[in-house]
């Protein structure tokens, strides 16, 4: 062969390879778990399809600006990550744009405890608002969007604007009385009833957010639903394979579908009697 035909041949290999690598490879490192701002294609709150759960419900465009401008920025986390831990200094509510996350408490001996679970349209961070300290962690229960707002600049604007004032007041008003009401209904019902009184928060929940109230996935895992109840990860299972069997829903993975909501209701009005 020539040094012409040799020269040609390894043009050809080397273009040969470069075609079926694709991009050249670089060396693996590992991805630090922190979160990333959103530079491009911003989301505001004008434009944001949560703004009637979150703070704008019938604000005018003026008001939703002045929201907009208390976002310090808007983050985004992969399942897992933290979006603040239990100690972090306190600055900032966040408004869930997009995914769920849950958090965790810890107790004197080192149990963790998920005190809540968290979606689009909500607001977490409040338990930081007394001590200027977070007390729990939030985590990420699947790549998860917020909006991060300044408590300083939300103070401000609630002297100012009592609109915003109100649906800052309902917010968090309707928030804590959810997750009163949901302890009143698991401090005084068997384990059937907590499972149903859950399963029926959430199909409320994303009813409210334009889902289907019959049919969603779990993003939370069984034991982190145990945990949430205050049951063990057996207990959670073994209701879960009874409901089906009784035909009052499906389970395939981690979805699960309502067969019989009217049925989980009534389970909990016979517990009121």
């Amino acid at each position: 062969m020539s040094a012409t035909s040799d020269s040609d041949h390894a043009m050809k290999t080397a273009l040969t390879r470069k075609i079926g690598n694709g991009v050249p490879k670089v060396a693996a490192t590992a991805v630090p778990t922190i979160v990333r701002d959103i530079k491009w294609d911003r989301i505001t709150c004008p434009t944001c399809r949560m703004q009637e759960l979150c703070l704008g419900q019938g604000l005018d465009a003026q008001t939703l600006h002045e929201i907009d401008a208390l976002v310090t920025s808007r983050v985004r986390f992969h399942g897992g990550e933290s979006l603040y831990r239990d100690g972090d200094r306190f600055t900032c509510l966040y408004a869930i744009r997009s995914g769920s996350c849950k958090t965790v408490s810890l107790s004197e001996s080192g149990h963790e405890q998920v005190a809540g679970f968290h979606m689009s349209g909500e607001i977490i961070g409040t338990d930081g608002i007394d001590t200027e300290r977070h007390r729990c962690q939030a985590v990420a229960l699947e790549d998860t969007e917020v909006c991060a707002l300044s408590f300083a600049r939300m103070e401000a604007l609630e002297r100012n604007n009592p609109h915003f004032q109100h649906n800052l007041h309902c917010l968090l008003a309707r928030e804590i009385g959810r997750e009163r009401t949901m302890m009143a209904l698991l401090g005084t019902m068997d384990a059937e009833r907590r499972l149903a009184a859950f399963l029926l928060d959430l199909s409320h929940r994303y009813h409210a957010r334009g889902y289907s109230p019959c049919e969603f996935v779990l993003r939370m895992t069984r034991e982190e639903i145990g945990s949430y109840l205050g049951l063990k990860l057996e207990t959670v299972s073994r209701l879960f394979s009874r409901f089906q069997r009784e035909a009052l829903l499906q389970v395939q993975g981690r979805v699960v579908k309502l067969l019989e909501r009217l049925s989980l209701q009534r389970l909990l009005e016979d517990a009121d009697r």
